[in-house]
């Protein structure tokens, strides 16, 4: 663990810091739709769930408790345990909302849910809402099954980012005093416990903290509670047998689950839960910087290459398996049966753009935009209020999307992801700004000690044309640097109308020049139509093709073309046709083409013949697969047969 010396030293590992997302406003085009949906239907929604589903009641502290509103599962735990987590990311997602966008009725919520978390405080700082009313003697007698600090730690991000919003201290405050609380009880020194939470969430909203407070200590308990991770012998068996267990009776028997089986340094495949896996990744790449410590850096980097090159969906969509909400061996991708959680997508991009700031390479973008624009999109419906836990790549009509579910993490995350949106596009270090993500949006950010205002026209992702305009009060010499995509394979660019050559190093080009107000960049990203086809030890893919175009991945629906998608062949040289369908769910980009579908007209009541079926002429539609299950409900696959 690095000493406190080390712990107050300037990093050298020196990240691109992200905007302020409240500085990037989306006027049009793509995200001006969704975030206006989330922000003014999803918001209120969540809180009318909350309330709707017993949530908030468990927050009256001054009341007995009352029946379980998510009764106790045989593993032991209920969804009841952390429900003070769906608090903390509902506020978190509002907070967000409310600096460009005040309401009075969103933060008069907010501030009432705080009044009781403040009222139901324990005198020692602790807070958690099922141990305080529930299990008072319990607390801390069981961080490997039931979040105690996962609970807190979305409650300290809501938080950071009402405090950020509003400038009102109360619920930071209650959060601190919880944080000192738990340095009170977790570390090495002596009379202390060496456990840590088997959900990681804890450590990237301490390394939020820490950037707010600048307080060493908050930033010594997220290292240590990454550093003492997988140390052994395991702290989860010590403390099985303190509550009278056998830890050989452990529900998921390794403690791979919670990437708690050996050090995170030596870990070099991705395994367990999924969203667990990205919340401590993320959190190491924060410390990397904060602790100047490149054993991080390198960790991430190989977790990172062995996810996105053995064990990501063609969506962004991670963890296959639902027994574990995670991983099982390289190369297993299941379409059907794909569990590829909305959490988990939502979590990769916090992994990947944390990345992107320590090192200025598109393969860590290329991801974020992947998941922004198909596996975690997808886990939400176009009307703001439907969403999707499971984020399958093949259905035959029996995926829908819920209003609640039964453990609904993955509405908040998603909300909190959009909502939060503008700190992804841009970066500035010194005399540079990084451009990330593209679409129609206005910035205002500085360079080094002058104000940029950067507007983007463009109608990014439908196509791959895009002007930069740069406003400036005074000249100014600085470096842009901008990505050129992964999937585009070749970009053309121009300032003010004159053609430059693009140096592109690990996906970003950096154009540096005296810069003048009115100057104006053009970036043309070539978007043809993309077969990707996947490794053959994906073997469920064998034969299939996705459909991808720029950042979009499509899939084919049902209710396109009046047949399950699975039957149908397309060509492997056929023409397949771009076109903008504006009465498709507010408008959007359709790929159409011939195929040809297997006949079941002659096989009447035979289930097998020695002749395979005849192939008959027909058309297809490929829509992007974020809009996927939002009209009636009907077969859908992403991985096409080709003939």
């Amino acid at each position: 663990m690095p000493t406190a010396e080390k712990l107050k030293q300037r990093s050298l590992i020196e990240r691109y810091v992200p905007v302020d997302h409240t500085q990037v406003k989306f006027d049009g085009g793509f995200w001006k739709s969704w975030t206006e949906t989330v922000r003014d239907v999803t918001i209120p929604t969540q809180h009318m769930r909350l309330e709707e589903e017993g949530f908030l009641e468990v927050l009256d502290f001054d009341k007995p408790a009352g029946p379980l509103v998510r009764p106790i599962q045989p593993s032991g735990l209920s969804m009841q345990h952390f429900f003070d987590s769906d608090f903390g990311k509902w506020i978190e997602a509002a907070s967000y909302t409310l600096r460009a966008h005040p309401n009075p009725d969103t933060e008069a919520r907010i501030d009432s849910i705080v009044e009781k978390l403040e009222a139901g405080q324990m005198a020692d700082g602790y807070l958690n809402s099922w141990f305080i009313r529930r299990e008072p003697d319990k607390r801390w007698t069981n961080l490997r099954d039931l979040h105690e600090m996962y609970s807190m730690g979305h409650l300290l991000e809501g938080a950071v980012a009402y405090f950020d919003a509003t400038g009102k201290r109360r619920f930071l405050d209650v959060m601190i005093r919880a944080v000192d609380h738990i340095i009170d009880t977790f570390g090495r020194e002596p009379g202390k416990l060496r456990g840590y939470d088997a959900h990681e969430e804890i450590e990237l909203a301490l390394i939020k903290l820490y950037r707010v407070t600048k307080d060493p200590r908050h930033l010594k308990l997220a290292t240590y509670f990454v550093d003492e991770r997988g140390q052994m012998p395991s702290y989860y068996d010590d403390e099985a047998r303190r509550r009278g267990e056998d830890p050989s009776d452990y529900v998921f028997q390794t403690y791979a689950y919670s990437q708690a089986h050996m050090p995170v340094r030596e870990q070099t495949q991705v395994v367990g839960h999924a969203v667990r896996a990205m919340y401590l990744f993320s959190a190491m790449a924060d410390l990397s910087v904060e602790n100047d410590d490149e054993s991080l850096k390198v960790a991430c980097e190989r977790l990172f290459d062995n996810l996105v090159g053995r064990q990501l969906y063609v969506t962004g969509g991670l963890g296959p398996s639902a027994s574990n909400e995670g991983f099982t061996r390289e190369y297993d991708l299941p379409n059907e049966t794909a569990y590829a959680e909305t959490c988990a997508a939502v979590a990769l991009g916090f992994f990947s753009h944390r990345m992107a700031q320590i090192e200025l390479d598109s393969k860590f973008t290329d991801k974020l935009e992947t998941v922004l624009y198909n596996g975690a999109l997808s886990g939400i419906s176009r009307d703001g209020e439907h969403y999707f836990y499971e984020n399958v790549l093949e259905s035959h009509g029996q995926n829908r999307r819920w209003k609640w579910h039964y453990c609904p993490c993955c509405p908040t995350n998603i909300a909190r992801f959009i909502t939060s949106l503008g700190q992804y596009f841009y970066s500035t270090r010194c005399d540079e700004v990084a451009i990330h993500l593209y679409g129609e949006s206005s910035a205002e950010l500085s360079v080094g000690d002058t104000l940029l205002r950067l507007k983007q026209t463009t109608e990014y992702p439908w196509n791959g044309d895009v002007r930069i305009s740069v406003g400036l009060d005074r000249q100014k010499r600085f470096a842009m640097r901008v990505r050129v995509p992964g999937w585009c394979r070749q970009a053309k660019a121009s300032v003010n109308g004159e053609s430059i050559a693009l140096n592109v190093i690990k996906g970003y080009a950096a154009i540096e020049r005296e810069w003048l107000d009115g100057d104006e960049v053009r970036l043309d990203f070539n978007m043809p139509v993309d077969r990707l086809y996947a490794h053959p030890a994906a073997t469920e893919d064998n034969g299939r093709f996705a459909l991808r175009r720029g950042p979009v991945i499509f899939c084919v629906e049902e209710a396109d073309i009046g047949t399950e998608p699975q039957r149908l062949r397309l060509p492997s040289r056929g023409e397949i046709a771009v076109r903008y369908d504006d009465t498709l769910l507010g408008g959007a980009t359709v790929l159409e083409g011939d195929a040809m579908e297997a006949d079941a007209t002659d096989w009447k009541e035979t289930l097998y013949r020695t002749q395979p079926p005849a192939l008959k002429p027909t058309r297809f539609k490929a829509i992007p697969y974020h809009l996927w299950a939002n009209r009636e409900p009907g077969a859908m696959a992403v991985w096409l047969h080709e003939k």
